[in-house]
């Protein structure tokens, strides 16, 4: 069973919804995978953010039930594949846990490369605090880079 984890800033949006769309689209593969999410500055135990839960029920994901984490060596380490938003958050990781160097990867990596969205390929914007078409924006990267990724791990799994 491979531990995936999706890490952001404060695992308030992003993250959250990485992993939703996650277990969404891995739930008919049980047994593959445990999936987890982190953030490099979260405050342990809060709820994700109004619309995060929103746009995931959208989805037809309910992600109300998520509490934040602060990522910690441990998580780092036991993780077998990281996955972050930002740059920043991979070197965060690199200094917290030097060793998850080769694991750790920008999720953005995994955007589809002729869908033409207007964000960074590499980078995935925090939306808090930002408009509804903002979050259905990012949430609409997150969903397209989470399903390329779990087609690539599918191909990692049988080969």
């Amino acid at each position: 069973m491979k531990n995936i984890l999706f890490v952001c800033t404060g695992n308030s949006c992003r993250s959250v919804m990485a992993e939703g769309l996650f277990r969404k689209m891995t739930e008919n593969r049980p047994g593959e995978f445990t999936v987890g999410s982190a953030g490099i500055s979260a405050m342990d135990g809060f709820s994700p953010t109004e619309e995060t839960v929103e746009a995931m029920q959208r989805e037809g994901v309910d992600v109300s039930g998520c509490l934040s984490r602060r990522l910690t060596e441990a998580m780092a380490r036991q993780a077998d594949k990281i996955y972050v938003m930002e740059e920043m958050h991979r070197r965060a990781i690199l200094r917290l846990a030097p060793a998850a160097a080769p694991k750790v990867f920008l999720l953005g990596q995994f955007a589809p490369p002729a869908r033409g969205h207007s964000l960074d390929r590499r980078d995935i914007p925090d939306p808090i605090r930002m408009s509804e078409d903002f979050y259905r924006n990012v949430l609409g990267v997150i969903r397209d880079c989470v399903k390329n990724l779990v087609e690539q791990l599918g191909k990692e799994m049988v080969g």
